[in-house]
């Protein structure tokens, strides 16, 4: 038995979007059509899994988004710790989720299961959904026999990093609107308003001000473009992303960011959070070392980090110390360094790199909150200067021609 994905009509002629379970797809239509459903579309969930990389799906492309993921997660925690099987807990799991794509997936590895295999590689039929680090620890957990343990930290996993996620932007999203509103006005103002202003003064033919022959300047630069500036602004960011395809680009640009004087410490405390809790979970998973890190690679976004990840890898692979190992590079903050020696030291490594990673999680928060306070006030005062700028240059040319009637 197969899970289809459909997509029919009501009586009402209402498009219907949802999962079932059949043998063949002219059994699932016959279903439908029991059931007052007139089919429209009717795929098999895992073969679309399969070849969705060569295709064009929209609704499994992109996987279960990480908020639902946490709670989906959470859930099936709860359920495998109540007692039920794995088979009862994803049915719960189907019907509990709300979006479709998620029953889908979730569908998708029930059929799986029903076949005869793992836990893990049935989920392993849909890596968009599920990351390797979390198909690590259900095989961890199912060989050794302490799933819902495993499930429990996994799911503290993918909450902790769904909320720092959701903190680092929720506090970038007040500066940057500050800053695109403020930027519309100003260039409201010297686009449209600036104009009908010194054209009077232009009309007088009295020497300008410099401050006031420089707007008069910006304004007619904007102007002469008109729309076509704000065309090559979304060509360039556009052509920008293109170019950060190709892996020499997007190393240099990686390298860049992380010689920005705040942008980098920011990176580095995120990919070092990251890298720490992962390595943490599965260690303390009962997953080997080596396993656990090729695994947490994937988890450290930034280029110059991940190759010294795998670097530090390959030594760990000949013998190496990992400490030593990542304290080369100098890459990654010294107080992580440091707990992964302690770890290294005392036999402890999954509770020192747990430690790490809610050091690193608590002082990346505290940055963040220091960051956006500074910029509030920095933000005021540039757009301040920008708006006194404006001021000035309209105000001084009437100020000489008063003294000039007196």
């Amino acid at each position: 038995m197969a899970a289809f994905e459909y997509q029919a009509l009501d009586a009402m002629g209402h498009a219907v979007k949802g999962v079932m379970e059949g043998d063949a797809e002219r059994q699932v239509r016959a279903a439908l059509r029991e059931k007052g459903l007139t089919p429209l579309q009717v795929e098999v969930i895992d073969q679309r899994a399969e070849s969705k990389r060569g295709g064009w799906n929209f609704s499994l492309r992109r996987g279960i988004p990480g908020a639902e993921l946490a709670l989906i997660t959470r859930q099936f925690a709860t359920l495998i710790h109540a007692g039920l099987t794995i088979e009862e807990c994803l049915n719960a799991l189907i019907e509990q989720t709300e979006t479709a794509r998620s029953r889908a997936v979730l569908a998708g590895v029930r059929t799986r299961l029903l076949e005869g295999q793992s836990l893990a590689r049935s989920l392993a039929q849909f890596p968009d959904s599920f990351p390797d680090i979390f198909r690590s620890m259900v095989d961890a957990g199912e060989q050794s026999g302490k799933l819902s343990e495993v499930l429990e930290r996994l799911a503290d996993y993918t909450e902790n990093r769904q909320s720092l996620q959701q903190k680092v932007l929720l506090a970038f999203i007040y500066p940057a609107l500050v800053t695109l509103v403020a930027s519309a006005v100003v260039i409201g103002l010297v686009v449209y308003v600036v104009p009908q202003v010194t054209r009077v003064f232009e009309n007088t033919g009295q020497k300008l001000p410099i401050i006031t022959e420089m707007l008069i300047t910006i304004s007619n630069f904007l102007r002469a473009g008109g729309w076509w500036w704000l065309v090559a602004v979304v060509a360039a960011f556009f052509a920008f992303r293109v170019a950060l395809r190709e892996p020499h680009l997007r190393l240099r640009w990686h390298h860049l960011l992380l010689r920005l004087p705040m942008v980098g410490r920011v990176i580095r405390g995120t990919n070092a959070a990251r890298l720490s809790s992962t390595l943490g979970i599965l260690t303390a998973s009962g997953i080997p070392l080596l396993n656990a890190m090729q695994s947490s690679v994937q988890t450290v976004t930034n280029m110059p980090m991940r190759a010294a990840v795998e670097d530090a890898l390959r030594q760990v692979r000949e013998g190496g110390s990992l400490a030593r190992a990542l304290g080369k590079t100098k890459l990654f903050p010294p107080m992580v360094i440091h707990l992964i020696a302690s770890g290294e030291a005392t036999g402890k490594l999954d509770q020192m790199l747990d430690r790490a990673a809610t050091a690193q999680t608590r002082e990346l928060e505290n940055w963040v909150r220091a960051l956006t306070a500074l910029l509030e006030p920095v933000l005021i005062l540039v757009m301040g200067a920008i708006v006194l700028f404006i001021v000035l240059a309209i105000l001084l040319p009437i100020f000489e021609m008063n003294q000039l009637i007196k």
